[in-house]
């Protein structure tokens, strides 16, 4: 299941910035390329897909709007040949950030999951026995 489509893009960033950034033809034929914004939302999936393998059962049943939103902003900056404005650079980059939390568990993502491996104990482990040193067998040192 794909995680943002044309139309949310469309919707987000308004039809003039995506025929911008996805009318590749030479003259400009004044509509939006679907297969170039279809690759990049392709490419947009594979990456976040790669951030949650491992830490998430993928597909995932439901998308979280985080997963959306940070889907729309990579997606836009894929789409642009040359250097986007600095705005979509820092989104990219925050996107990324989020991403990477998330695959390091720091930010957890509201859907079924797989637990990391631990190692076996996750607190203090004590020791139930008798105590060598007591005030009975310290007398004279106490």
């Amino acid at each position: 299941m794909p995680y943002a489509s044309q139309q949310l893009l469309v919707d987000r960033y308004g039809e003039r910035l995506l025929l911008q950034v996805a009318d590749r033809s030479d003259p400009p034929a004044g509509t939006i390329d679907a297969s170039v914004v279809a690759r990049a939302l392709s490419d947009t999936d594979a990456m976040i897909d790669g951030y949650l393998a491992g830490r998430y059962v993928l597909p995932l049943e439901t998308t979280p709007p985080l997963l959306i939103d940070l889907a729309a902003q990579i997606a836009i900056y894929k789409l642009h040949i040359y250097a986007p404005d600095q705005k979509i650079a820092d989104d990219y980059k925050d996107a990324v950030s989020a991403l990477t939390k998330i695959a390091n568990g720091v930010v957890r993502l509201p859907v079924a999951g797989v637990e990391p491996a631990g190692a076996g104990s996750a607190g203090v482990v004590t020791i139930d026995r008798e105590r060598d040193f007591t005030p009975e067998n310290l007398k004279g040192w106490i």
